[in-house]
């Protein structure tokens, strides 16, 4: 009878045990998204409810955007209300805004104009601290300057809080890919775009520039997508097929100069529960925005 008793013990024990861990177990997905100039500046809606629909089948936990043209806080509202996310904060609504949404509440720390291009927010939402940034793309110095801008905030945050996400578009190439741009198509295609320009350009002494991701490595902050890829063809964000139509390129030619410049960072802290990372660069998405999104799941206890 007490044998009896003993194992009916143990048994509510490990059930309880191991209820408890499922229960406070959770995933946290993350998805950054330049959506194309606002999906043609307001007018595109078919291409708008297409990306709605896809964020909305991803059941993301936050998700960071960029190139909010002709956005209102109403409509960005809209759109996160369609993948099911309650709350929702836009920068700005004039010129090339970012924005973020959340299944959880955002409380917005700072709206970052100073000495930036287009912007950046830092907001905090579901415990974490997160910034949303879109560097420019059209000068690298100008792009170090708004580096060592989101970089001071950030080592005011880590005094406080040990979850930090930075993620948008950078439009500037890691280092941890230099070893994948072989083919010098991209150096050339840059060259002959940054044509006396001089170092007011994308590349730094007329070569391919990793300084700017080289200073988030440096912070240090962690990589998603690099510890779970390994090829250009998967980390690839840039250039969408959808630019083909627009710039009479053929499909092989835009696979040729693929190259990252949309990324998400971690703390190192979070980076500890990273479970999976990628670009989502495949068939779903080659028509619906000129980047490619970049998602990453967490492991929270």
């Amino acid at each position: 009878m007490v044998s009896k008793y003993y194992n009916f013990i143990v048994l509510i024990f490990f059930i309880g045990v191991f209820g408890f861990s499922q229960q406070d177990s959770k995933t946290v997905k993350i998805i950054s998204y330049n959506i194309w100039n606002g999906y043609d500046f307001g007018k595109d809606e078919k291409r708008r409810a297409q990306v709605v629909n896809w964020i909305d089948s991803e059941q993301p936990t936050i998700v960071g955007l960029q190139e909010l043209v002709n956005y209102t806080p109403k409509k960005l509202e809209e759109d996160a209300n369609n993948w099911g996310h309650l709350y929702s904060v836009l920068l700005k609504e004039k010129g090339y805004s970012v924005g973020l949404t959340s299944k959880s509440p955002i409380e917005v720390k700072e709206t970052i104009f100073e000495d930036m291009h287009h912007g950046a927010l830092h907001c905090k939402t579901g415990g974490f601290d997160v910034f949303v940034i879109h560097f420019s793309p059209s000068s690298y110095k100008k792009r170090q300057q708004e580096a060592e801008i989101i970089l001071k905030k950030l080592k005011e945050v880590v005094k406080s809080n040990p979850n930090y996400i930075v993620m948008g578009d950078f439009n500037a190439l890691s280092p941890m890919d230099a070893d994948l741009y072989k083919n010098d198509v991209l150096l050339n295609r840059l060259r002959l775009s940054n044509k006396d320009k001089g170092g007011a350009g994308n590349l730094a002494h007329n070569e391919l520039d990793y300084s700017v991701i080289s200073s988030f490595m440096a912070f240090p902050l962690i990589d998603a997508c690099q510890k779970f890829t390994n090829t250009i063809n998967e980390r690839g964000s840039f250039p969408g097929r959808i630019l083909g139509k627009v710039n009479s390129e053929s499909v092989e030619e835009l696979v040729n100069r693929l190259q990252r410049i949309d990324y998400i960072f971690l703390s190192p802290l979070l980076s500890k529960k990273l479970s999976n990372a990628q670009v989502y660069n495949k068939e779903p998405n080659w028509y619906l925005s000129d980047h490619y999104p970049v998602g990453v799941e967490l492991k929270m206890q």
